[in-house]
């Protein structure tokens, strides 16, 4: 079967912004959020798919074609959640493209040796906080 879809678990701000840019660019995405109102966060020119469900059901996911996802991102807003279905992802379908986002950094070491790249917003605005106020003490 052929790997060409991107699949959003998670349509935060985060999840929201990533899917319309990944739509833009042309790919065939898919956004999954358990509440139909999170989708709410996706302007008018979002026209891929959305699914409401339980990321968490793996039958689920196995009648979602989750073998034919080539990106999977995953940016819900619980880290065991995130770290679960980057485990499941990796693991059990096998998908070759694996981002998800945790709040903790501390998490990076179970996500380590795998096909899975971790966001950390915290170390992110840290990093850029870091930059900004060296750049104002010049």
């Amino acid at each position: 079967m052929t790997r060409n879809k991107t699949y959003i678990i998670g349509c935060g701000r985060l999840g929201a912004s990533i899917a319309l840019d990944a739509y833009a660019k042309g790919d065939n995405v898919t956004v999954i959020d358990e509440k139909e109102e999170s989708f709410d966060l996706l302007s008018e020119s979002y026209a891929g798919y959305t699914q409401v469900l339980d990321a968490t059901d793996i039958k689920t996911l196995e009648r979602l074609g989750m073998d034919s996802v080539r990106d999977l991102i995953v940016t819900t807003g619980n880290d065991n959640v995130n770290l679960f279905l980057a485990h499941v992802a990796d693991k059990v379908f096998h998908i070759p493209h694996i981002y998800v986002r945790f709040d903790d950094p501390s998490l990076k070491d179970l996500i380590q040796g795998y096909n899975i790249q971790g966001i950390y917003p915290f170390q992110l605005s840290f990093e850029t906080f870091t930059a900004l106020k060296k750049e104002d003490d010049r």
